[in-house]
């Protein structure tokens, strides 16, 4: 079956206090947003569809005529984020890869060796994870005793127990297409920061009793 990839390039990057989009900041002399899209690039996406929203025109002529464009006026999430690719891909059956824009050290190789775990597990999903000295920040891996993934926490929503754990979520995962766009009508806004989080689908697949998974990034 087919990959696709989308690319979340929608959010301002207040904390850069920068009057440019986040994504289009540089790291070696291309912007993050460029070195994203080349990484993407070795899982050969049969579509690539980049949510823009803050300052979109910008971001679009950095990758104007290399991918499709969707935009996400307002920032109510990444889960929310994602739905804007809905009319693109739906309906489309294929593994669906999905990163953020501004995480320039993911590899291509990361992303190749990501996609292939996937189709070997036969998951409905699989998360890439790191280890981190301090997560501060980071949505929490949570696992059962067999080390299965349950869920991801985020860290306003995460019990002091939850916030010790090292394994984080590095924003990038793939999932079975149609599955996720089913899974996203599920979701809803009942947490600390009042937004659709895309990770909220993996607790809406394991309580279905679907198969999830996580790999652990050597490189992050």
């Amino acid at each position: 079956m087919p990959n696709y990839a989308i690319i979340l390039a929608a959010g301002k990057g207040t904390r850069m206090k920068s009057d440019l989009p986040k994504v289009l900041h540089k790291v070696a002399g291309i912007s993050m947003l460029e070195h994203v899209f080349r990484s993407v690039g070795a899982i050969s996406p049969k579509k690539t569809v980049t949510v823009v929203g803050h300052k979109a025109e910008f971001v679009e002529q950095v990758l104007a005529g290399q991918t499709e464009f969707v935009k996400q006026t307002e920032q109510l999430g990444t889960g929310h984020a994602v739905m804007m690719a809905e009319p693109v891909l739906e309906g489309l059956e294929g593994h669906t890869l999905v990163i953020a824009g501004d995480t320039p050290l993911i590899t291509g190789e990361s992303l190749k060796h990501l996609i292939d775990f996937h189709i070997n597990h036969k998951n409905v999903a699989t998360i890439l994870t790191a280890e981190a000295a301090n997560p501060f920040g980071y949505g929490r891996i949570v696992r059962n005793d067999n080390a299965e993934v349950l869920r991801i926490v985020e860290q306003k929503d995460a019990t002091d127990f939850e916030k010790q754990i090292k394994e984080i979520n590095t924003g990038t995962y793939v999932f079975d297409n149609a599955r996720l766009f089913e899974a996203l009508k599920n979701i809803n806004t009942n947490n600390a920061q009042g937004e659709y989080y895309i990770t909220d689908v993996i607790g809406i697949f394991r309580e279905a009793g679907e198969k999830v998974g996580g790999l652990y990034a050597q490189r992050f």
